[in-house]
């Protein structure tokens, strides 16, 4: 099962360079990925296999896989069907079509996660698939992106399902809390009792539901008909709208006699079957026609496999198979009628079954299979629905009834709308001769007509091998509890029974319905009688966009000052009242333990009290600074070297970057132009000093137990193999904390990049040659210390700071590359090291301006921020592969010539991409805050009194 996720990974990351290389062709050899997986499926059908892989056991996100018989049958759906829409797609489409091959690469990832989601045992990790699935669905359905109606069936369909999924997401936390277990075998075999979990359930059907696109959250399905047909045909028919249907049945054995569990699932099933059927019988679009009737048929194969019983989740089952095929080869066939005719609108089409009787027939199969005729699959298995929900006995006798006629009524309608799509595509209506666009049409393809043939006549086989496909559906059905009439067998003939008579019931009715339909059709209604859900939801954004607004125009008036005046006097406030009213913890403090610590701290208060009363905004800086040096110096004096040697660092670069930027700001600080008084924000400012030293004392006298911290040094050793404990934490113990802080850096360099550039990245700092008078420079015979030192003003040029520089450079780099290797045994770390490598870069800049930069480091800092988080994010990974947890250490050992033993640890690499990391971000902000705005000030006219030219020696 890990090989089939790992090879369509593989197939969709090589995907775009196939397609470059063969063009549309390239979905040929694609399609082998997801026929290949199909094959072991095939030979493992009928056995029962799982896959335990230790992730993040504290999390409960270990990797369970579990295939079974519900998992055999999704997997040959998805795979089966996707292996034929990658083929259709490699004559669908043309060379020329934009981004097909990001859309190649789309349709294996799709697939791919969606056998992960049916095959997946723990809840977080089909949560992760299923939200993987969502994604994939917005970027396929949004495939044209330069059409508006595109863009807005994707974020539609995202929006919808993606709410739905965060409600399920919260099922998922209170089953997996409440039951005691995330794997859902285990709570299917001792399923959780009482009204939490009954909450549960509730919000997993909210998600499944709006997957299936269930009333009331229906409505994204029909509007997701403006992505390409291959789209419709595979996630709208086959596999993405599926899930929702798997979700129900995967968890019916165990759920389906919860207190909401049937009526949520067959109240909203069987409206959304009625719902569906009678918008397709208005709809004059041929996709919109079939888009409706899934709509309708997703409720159908829900209400079935949330009855909760042995026949119906056979029926439910067998139409989930048949349903796949026919609506898969149906949705082909309009996108060859699409492709062929330039207009899917039956209005426009007249006589196209006689120019093209191989479609027509392909098309009257699948659609024969949509109504229910025989000897098709969906004439089995909805003779099996209808027996299962005459004779079952979980639901009450009323009940069955309602529901059976709500199925009846569905089908009629079914019925009609399949002679509908049939006759408004190809018959000849009241015209004698072929409409322009059937007139024009080209031929379609062997292969482009092979694949929705192919799936046509698998519901002509599969319904008359019914004892075939009923052997291989049972495993799942024999999952449910048998009741009084287990003994049902699909069938093509089962005698003169209730069911047989109700099917000729729903035929009638259907052919009744279809002649009536133009009389039914000129009933024009002014408003919809249940509302219009697209409108719904129009409203339901534009109420959202409204209150946004208006909260924010509240909270965020555009002032710094009232904005964070808010956020602390909440700081004050909040914890300041729980400790009053909550906490009954007293406070033992002891000023100092060392003289030291005293003399250190009355020199912050000094450099904190200076600074408020400072104009000088350089000076300011400075003072505030010397605060966070004795914060290092206390560190250091507690036995903390790595957190004083990072907090010296951080400081150093920080009084840098403040630097940088005052040189745009006035040197003294306008009194006439602060807002508020000095007063109020000088006691707001002790009020917060004040709650968190307090804040830290409470926490510090409530502790109880030993801390855990003293248990880290030898966890650090043993489990991390290294002797630092600080950087074993951040690269092992706590790498996935490490793994978002440095990800939030690197979005804080491309947003303070974004600021500065405004329309681009910088690109990489500009060379010595690439500046005006390089060549006058280079041919000069003098001997400089800094290239870039030439092309400064000689004004502002220090020799000294060239020389110092100079000699300085390359042991700050040494050490930096020390302090890298070093850290995870003593003091250092690659942040430590990224940080001193980041200082002697601002040195070079600082002594040799933009072009030394250049010249120091000639990459583009977002490449080096991107290689880092490969580097970080790789590391999970590597860990895996060789048999450790995600982000954990995992130990190699080797011995080299002449260096002898060596013992080196994953984490290496993950700290690599921290020290990476930390040198882009310094970089992007040198480059951004200094040399950008070096340029502008150097391309901006001259004043009046005029300015000393750039010169070289």
């Amino acid at each position: 099962m890990l090989i089939i996720l790992l090879a369509h990974a593989i197939a969709a990351v090589l995907a775009p360079l196939v397609v470059r290389a063969m063009g549309r062709n390239a979905f040929l050899p694609l399609s082998l990925v997801p026929l290949a997986s199909l094959v072991w499926v095939i030979r493992n059908w009928g056995t029962e296999q799982s896959l335990h892989i230790q992730w993040a056991p504290g999390l409960s996100m270990d990797i369970d896989m579990r295939f079974d018989a519900l998992a055999a049958i999704m997997s040959a759906l998805v795979l089966g069907i996707g292996s034929l829409v990658l083929v259709y797609c490699s004559r669908y489409f043309t060379d020329d079509e934009p981004r097909l091959g990001i859309f190649a690469a789309e349709m294996v990832a799709f697939a791919g996660a969606m056998f992960g989601l049916v095959t997946s045992d723990n809840m977080l990790i089909l949560y992760t698939f299923w939200e993987l699935t969502t994604i994939l669905s917005f970027l396929l359905v949004g495939h044209y992106a330069e059409r508006a109606t595109s863009r807005r069936a994707a974020t539609q369909a995202l929006l919808v399902t993606t709410a739905g999924g965060l409600a399920m997401l919260v099922g998922f936390i209170i089953l997996g809390q409440v039951g005691g277990s995330y794997r859902i075998s285990e709570l299917l075999a001792d399923p959780p009792g009482g009204w939490l979990a009954g909450v549960a359930v509730v919000l997993v059907l909210i998600g499944a539901l709006s997957k299936s696109a269930i009333v009331p959250m229906h409505f994204w399905l029909p509007g997701a008909m403006a992505a390409p047909t291959p789209v419709s045909a595979y996630l709208h028919a086959a596999a993405m709208v599926k899930a929702g249907v798997y979700l129900v049945a995967r968890l019916a054995p165990g759920f389906a006699d919860s207190g909401p569990w049937r009526v949520t699932v067959m109240t909203l099933g069987l409206a959304t079957m009625l719902l569906g059927g009678w918008r397709a019988m208005r709809a004059f679009d041929l996709k919109l026609i079939l888009a409706f009737g899934t709509v309708s048929q997703l409720g159908f194969l829900v209400t079935l496999v949330g009855t909760g019983s042995r026949d119906a989740a056979l029926a439910g089952m067998t139409l989930v198979v048949a349903h796949a095929m026919f609506k898969a080869a149906l949705f082909m066939v309009v996108g060859i009628i699409d492709h062929t005719t330039g207009t899917r609108d039956i209005r426009k089409l007249a006589h196209l079954g006689k120019r093209a009787p191989v479609l027509w027939a392909v098309a009257v199969g699948a659609a024969a299979s949509m109504a229910g005729l025989p000897p098709f699959l969906g004439f089995v298995g909805k003779e099996g629905a209808l027996e299962a929900i005459a004779t079952t006995d979980v639901l009450a006798p009323a009940v069955r009834v309602l529901v059976l006629a709500a199925m009846v009524a569905g089908s009629i309608l079914t019925v009609a709308y399949s002679i509908r799509l049939i006759w408004g595509a190809f018959a000849r209506k009241t015209l004698t001769s072929p409409s322009p666009a059937v007139a024009g049409m080209h031929p379609a393809g062997p292969l482009f007509l092979f694949v929705p043939a192919l799936l046509s006549a698998g519901g002509l086989v599969a319904g008359l091998a019914a004892p075939v496909v009923d052997r291989l559906l049972t495993p799942y059905s024999r999952t449910l509890p048998a009741g009084a009439h287990a003994d049902y067998h699909l069938a093509l003939w089962h005698g003169f029974g209730l069911a047989l008579w109700l099917t000729v019931v729903v035929i009638a009715g259907g052919v009744a319905l279809y002649l009536a339909h133009r009389r039914i059709s000129r009933l024009r209604f002014e408003r919809s009688p249940l509302g219009n859900a697209d409108r719904m939801y129009d409203a339901t954004l534009r109420a959202m966009d409204t209150l946004s607004m208006r909260l924010t125009g509240t909270t965020q008036r555009g002032s710094l000052p009232l904005t964070q005046a808010t956020i602390l006097v909440t700081l004050v406030l909040l914890p300041t009242i729980l400790l009053i009213l909550g906490t009954d913890t007293g406070i033992s403090l002891r000023p100092w333990e060392s003289p030291i610590q005293f003399a250190v701290g009355l020199i912050m208060i000094a450099g904190a009290l200076a600074a408020t009363v400072m104009r000088n905004r350089l000076a300011a800086v400075i003072l505030v600074g010397v605060t966070g040096y004795g914060c290092g110096v206390i560190f250091a004096l507690d036995g903390a070297p790595d957190l004083a040697l990072t907090q010296f660092l951080v400081e150093t670069l920080t009084l840098v970057i403040f630097v940088l930027v005052l040189r745009k700001l006035p040197a003294e600080i306008d009194e006439r132009q602060s807002v508020g008084f000095r007063l109020p924000r000088a006691l707001l400012g002790i009020a917060v000093g004040l709650t968190v030293t307090v804040i830290g004392a409470y926490a510090m006298n409530a502790r109880n137990t030993d801390p855990i911290a003293l248990q880290l040094p030898d966890l650090a050793y043993h489990l991390g193999n290294g002797k630092n404990v600080v950087n074993v934490l951040l690269v092992d113990i706590r790498a996935w904390d490490t793994l978002g802080e440095i990800s939030v850096l690197l979005v804080a360099a491309t947003g303070v990049a974004s600021l500065v550039f405004r329309t681009r990245r910088f690109g990489s700092a500009p060379r010595v040659s690439d500046a005006p008078g390089a060549e006058e420079a280079a041919s000069s015979p003098e001997t400089t210390w800094l290239r870039g030192g030439d092309l400064i003003d000689p004004r502002h040029r220090s020799l000294v700071l060239e020389i110092t520089t100079r000699m300085i450079f390359p042991t700050m780099m040494v050490l930096s590359v020390y302090f890298f290797f070093s850290g995870h045994n003593a003091p250092g770390g690659g942040f430590a090291g990224g940080l001193t490598a980041g200082l002697a870069l601002v040195l070079r800049y600082l002594a040799g301006g933009r072009y030394e930069l250049g010249e120091a480091v000639p990459i583009d800092a977002g490449k080096i921020l991107g290689l880092g988080l490969i580097f970080s994010a790789g590391t999970a990974l590597t860990s895996l592969f060789l048999g450790a947890p995600a982000l954990s250490s995992a130990t190699l050992e080797i011995t080299l010539p002449l260096l002898g033993h060596i013992k080196m640890v994953t984490a290496i690499f993950f700290d690599l991409g921290v020290y990476l990391i930390v040198v882009g971000l310094v970089l992007d902000v040198l480059r951004s805050l200094g040399a950008r705005l070096d340029a502008e000030v150097e391309t901006a006219p001259a004043p009046a009194t005029g300015r000393a030219e750039v010169t070289t020696r």
